[in-house]
């Protein structure tokens, strides 16, 4: 068993019975008394988030996890299905667990899927970057740097002027924003 010191950002811990993933990590050493670690943290299975608070040297259940990366094939229900990449065995992994980046979410795209002990996903990343081509922009006004546009999937960013329609970008998937054209 761990204690306090041990929690990292991106760590996930077992408290109350709940799955919970370490978003912020935070220790605040007072005038007086005990250091108190504050945690941000998300709830694995209903995506609640919540603040927890300990005092130095208390013992937590950190929860290994392994990381794979697998393949996107197609999605069933509330469920991506996706394809280890080593060992080829198709997994359902749940939508939630991408929250709002599933909109660059495209067909063949390597996904980072992290697994518990019990090999039940617990949270999942896209890469860093999504090329998508653009279906719709307008005229650059001049003075003005960027303009708006519209890519695959209806993602709205803004873009420079150069940029036209049937463009492939490179999107920045946390952000949303463009990085570069893709020739």
């Amino acid at each position: 068993m761990a204690t306090t010191s041990d929690i990292s950002k991106g760590n996930f811990l077992r408290y109350n019975n709940e799955l919970l993933h370490v978003l912020e990590y935070d220790h605040i050493t007072p005038g007086k008394g005990n250091t108190i670690y504050s945690l941000k943290c998300r709830n694995v299975e209903t995506g609640k988030q919540s603040e927890i608070r300990f005092r130095s040297g208390e013992k937590v259940d950190i929860v290994r996890v392994s990381v794979v990366e697998m393949q996107y094939l197609f999605t069933e229900g509330d469920f991506l299905v996706c394809m280890n990449q080593e060992n080829f065995e198709q997994v359902h992994v749940p939508m939630i667990l991408f929250g709002d980046t599933l909109k660059f979410l495209q067909e063949g795209m390597i996904l980072t899927i992290k697994f518990d002990d019990n090999e039940k996903p617990l949270s999942g990343t896209l890469p860093k970057y999504a090329e998508l081509v653009v279906t719709y922009t307008e005229e650059g006004i001049k003075g003005k740097l960027l303009k708006p546009a519209e890519v695959e999937g209806g993602i709205k960013l803004a873009v420079p002027l150069f940029v036209t329609n049937g463009d492939k970008l490179r999107i920045d998937i946390e952000t949303c924003e463009y990085v570069e054209r893709v020739k």
